[in-house]
């Protein structure tokens, strides 16, 4: 017996540990090297734990959901044994697991192969007495998540056949009623309403990220001097320049030209006036940086995320259109790295992709300031003592007073405003 171990890859040192998600592999199965055999969630990103060498799983050392720390062994390959013809069961290394641990493994364990159970379905799932094999995964690489357990469990139910009687479950083992919600699941004319009439609560555990925003959140609230100034744009000029070279933009860069890059260059324009929109408080010491990380804020299945645009002052509107579609992407699919989101001088967050209006939005500590942009929509505005429609967007600019005062945040906010309503500041840095 030769015997490999598979270990917690080097989490950066802002990540004291991370939560193990579903095994791809049991114990006696083949595994191919390189291939993924389970997936660590911290709370940044999720990463993907390949084998390190070909043979057959021997051991998992640590279970669905239990936490790890970097280099720690979690499983054990054999190089030299060959596949059992059944699996072998998942021994518990620890104590009995815990219900939701359970009703995972029964999850994972009739899953058709490739597909796995996300924990709060795999629970849900045990609850209602669904096969998983029944159920349709949308999540990434087919995993059946919670939305598509709700589902399942709301869907009609084919008449069963008559079956031999069996004593009922006393009334405290009964399965939770199905965790429909009205305003986002449509209601058919013959659903059965009285579901409705429930009170289901289900209790799932944060992740990691969401911890983490949590805690980022709070901190930011309480060590911050958190004010917000806002004004307004006419977009029609970046609209009209956008509208006039999209379509060469678009042939010759192999991405489409959209309004964050102008609002990126825009950013980096006024940070250059105000070096203070740019720095940071470290202890009673003023940090200026001479570069500009720009963070933009982007939505994911796990929650919000924010990659860096590195050195955005040196990157032209391609680069920057390229860079966020990567970001949309891997965020899409879990696949951000921790140097892609750790850092960052400055920070944009666009709620107007959502509808918002206005916003205030929460600095990305340590940072001093961040800009919210917003749904751009047609508005009566007054030019030249006449009522004109414009295509308008809010601006708004959260900033931390200990750092920074109203002049500097006015005056920044309005070089973000002007450069957007006459673009060629852009280009002639004026």
């Amino acid at each position: 017996m030769a015997l490999i171990d598979i270990k917690v890859p080097q989490l950066s040192e802002s990540v004291a540990e991370a939560t193990l998600l579903s095994w791809k592999k049991k114990p006696g199965e083949a595994v191919a090297q390189d291939e993924i055999v389970i997936e660590i969630e911290t709370d940044k990103v999720v990463l993907e734990v390949p084998a390190p060498a070909a043979g057959v799983m021997a051991q998992l050392v640590k279970n669905d959901g239990d936490s790890v720390i970097s280099d720690e062994v979690i499983a054990k390959i054999d190089t030299e044994a060959k596949p059992q013809t059944s699996p072998l069961p998942v021994t518990t290394p620890q104590a009995a697991p815990t219900a939701a641990a359970a009703a995972s493994a029964v999850a994972s364990a009739a899953t058709p192969a490739g597909a796995v159970a996300m924990p709060a379905a795999a629970k849900l799932m045990a609850e209602q007495g669904l096969n998983p094999a029944d159920v349709a995964g949308t999540g990434r690489g087919g995993r059946i998540t919670k939305a598509d357990a709700i589902q399942a469990a709301a869907a009609p139910k084919p008449p069963a056949a008559p079956a031999a009687p069996s004593v009922a479950k006393p009334a405290s083992s009964a399965p939770m009623p199905s965790l429909t919600i009205p305003a986002l699941q449509p209601v058919d004319a013959d659903l059965d309403l009285a579901a409705y009439t429930d009170r289901p609560e289900q209790r799932v555990p944060m992740s990691r990220l969401r911890a983490r925003i949590a805690e980022r959140l709070l901190q930011s609230q309480a060590t911050n001097a958190i004010l917000t100034t806002f004004n307004e744009v006419n977009m029609k000029p970046v609209m009209d320049l956008r509208n006039l070279y999209k379509d060469k933009f678009e042939k010759q860069h192999g991405v489409k030209l959209g309004f964050m890059s102008f609002f990126v260059r825009a950013a980096v324009h006024a940070l250059r006036k105000f070096p203070l929109l740019n720095a940071s408080i470290d202890g009673n010491d003023i940090v200026y940086h001479g570069y500009f990380d720009i963070g933009i804020a982007v939505g994911s299945p796990r929650g919000l995320v924010v990659p860096i645009l590195r050195n955005a002052d040196q990157m032209s509107f391609a680069d920057i259109e390229k860079t966020i579609a990567d970001f949309g992407a891997k965020a899409r699919d879990g696949k951000l790295t921790l140097e892609e989101l750790t850092g960052g001088t400055f920070s944009i967050s666009n709620g107007g992709v959502f509808g918002s209006m206005l916003s205030t939005p929460i600095i990305n500590p340590p940072q001093s300031a961040i800009l919210g942009i917003h749904a751009t929509k047609d508005r009566p505005v007054v030019e030249n003592g006449e009522i004109v429609i414009r295509p308008m967007n809010y601006l708004a600019m959260s900033y931390d007073h200990r750092l920074i005062d109203g002049r500097e945040a006015v005056l920044g906010l309005v070089a973000m405003k002007e450069a957007l309503e006459d673009p060629a500041r852009l280009l002639l840095d004026l």
